[in-house]
């Protein structure tokens, strides 16, 4: 059985991806309006599933699972071009969350 990718083998992946080409990663502003356009995308996905607009009879069919995997996947690009670990940065937004946010939410009761 093959083990789950790591953060840190999804950015290796995407970092072979794109060294395959001269172009390499675009410009911070570029990734910025990139991820923009994703989440535009996927925000429209949502509202067709869980909102008050249906698509229209000619829009193709996505899936919010598509659109996630875009984002992650320009989220992964900005990461890497800017040399961020996002393993890293996970485990200090999560210190931060389990610290200053300990007691904002309701917890459940076990």
């Amino acid at each position: 059985m093959e083990r789950p990718k790591t953060m840190k083998d999804m950015q290796t992946d995407v970092d072979k991806y794109i060294s395959q080409f001269k172009e390499g990663y675009f410009s911070p502003l570029a990734m910025l309006a990139r991820m923009t356009e994703e989440l535009g995308e996927l925000s429209r996905e949502v509202n067709h599933h869980y909102g008050e607009k249906p698509k229209k009879s000619t829009e193709e069919e996505k899936a919010i699972e598509e659109e996630l995997g875009d984002m992650l996947f320009v989220l992964i690009c900005f990461a890497n071009s800017l040399n961020i670990d996002l393993e890293e940065a996970h485990d200090r937004v999560m210190e931060k969350f389990s610290t200053r946010d300990k007691d904002r939410w309701t917890r459940i009761e076990e």
